[in-house]
């Protein structure tokens, strides 16, 4: 096995397309289809089924997929030792980030990278999805973290993360009495709280509540908040009831300041997205930072 070839195999799976598998290594979609094609003849195994409509892994896929992941992420994390190890990196690293990753994933990265990396100063821009494509489109930031993917000239947006997003409500007798199973009546009739039109959490919430056939025009407003955590609070004091982050409202439920509900649906799966510009190389420190957040979600998952 080849690197190049576990790399094409690991887009595939994370993708479930070899097209746009293809677009994210800059190689053809025959290129990739080879790669793969060689892994399944090497292996004796065939990794990915095909069909009109989707693309999915077999059982040996899946398999593979684990093992990729975790080899390319340790001959990535081994040439950044020794880069790191070579010369030391410093400087300032701007990076544009929607709420969920400022707030819920870069926290759980950036205290190890400080730790190994002590002369970079992280310096965090906050706002939705749409204004880190505006600062990334601007020379505001050098690397953006978005909750919804983004279509914008000298941009490439590269899917690193999946994550579930859930309802929210207060821990009141009405909702517990529900036992865990949400309705489209019960959502139809409940105060809603939302965030702004340009989040992604909103836009991928909407999708979710419209494949249930509600729309937003039939649903009750409670109140428009402009952070995932104003949302969380307006929860946990009765204000309404939520679509959020799991990454933002899992401790607020353990602690039983409100209830969580999940249901099985692919609407309520989000990627999110790391944005780099297309005409200038990373600089080291976000070359770095790239490599340990592809690797730690890695290990997540």
């Amino acid at each position: 096995m080849q690197i190049k070839q576990l790399e094409a195999f690991l887009q595939v799976a994370r993708q479930r397309s070899f097209s746009k598998a293809a677009e994210t290594l800059y190689l053809t979609q025959p290129t990739v289809s080879a790669h793969v094609a060689a892994l399944e003849e090497e292996l004796g195994a065939r990794l990915v089924v095909r069909s009109t409509r989707e693309l999915r892994l077999t059982p040996a896929g899946r398999v593979l997929e684990r093992y990729a992941a975790e080899i390319l992420g340790l001959c990535q994390r081994a040439a950044q030792d020794v880069r790191t190890a070579a010369s030391s990196i410093s400087g300032t690293l701007v990076i544009a980030a929607s709420t969920v990753p400022s707030q819920y994933l870069l926290p759980q990265v950036l205290p190890l990278l400080r730790q190994r990396y002590p002369e970079v100063l992280f310096r965090v821009r906050q706002g939705d999805s749409s204004q880190v494509a505006q600062w990334m489109g601007e020379n505001g930031a050098e690397l953006g973290l978005a909750g919804a993917p983004v279509q914008r000239a000298g941009l490439l947006c590269v899917p690193f993360f999946t994550e579930r997003l859930v309802i929210a409500t207060p821990n009141t007798p009405e909702y517990r009495a529900l036992e865990g199973k949400m309705t489209p009546d019960v959502l139809r009739q409940a105060p809603f709280l939302m965030r702004e039109p340009g989040s992604g959490t909103r836009r991928q919430g909407e999708r979710y509540l419209k494949g249930l056939g509600l729309e937003q025009k039939s649903l009750t407003m409670a109140a428009q908040l402009e952070s995932t955590e104003s949302v969380l609070q307006g929860v946990k004091n009765d204000l309404g009831v939520a679509i959020l982050s799991e990454c933002a409202a899992r401790e607020a439920a353990e602690e039983g300041k409100i209830l969580m509900f999940a249901p099985d649906s692919p609407l309520l799966e989000r990627q999110f997205y790391l944005l780099y510009r297309r005409s200038s190389p990373l600089s080291p420190a976000a070359a770095m930072l790239v490599e340990e957040l592809l690797y730690f979600y890695r290990k997540a998952r």
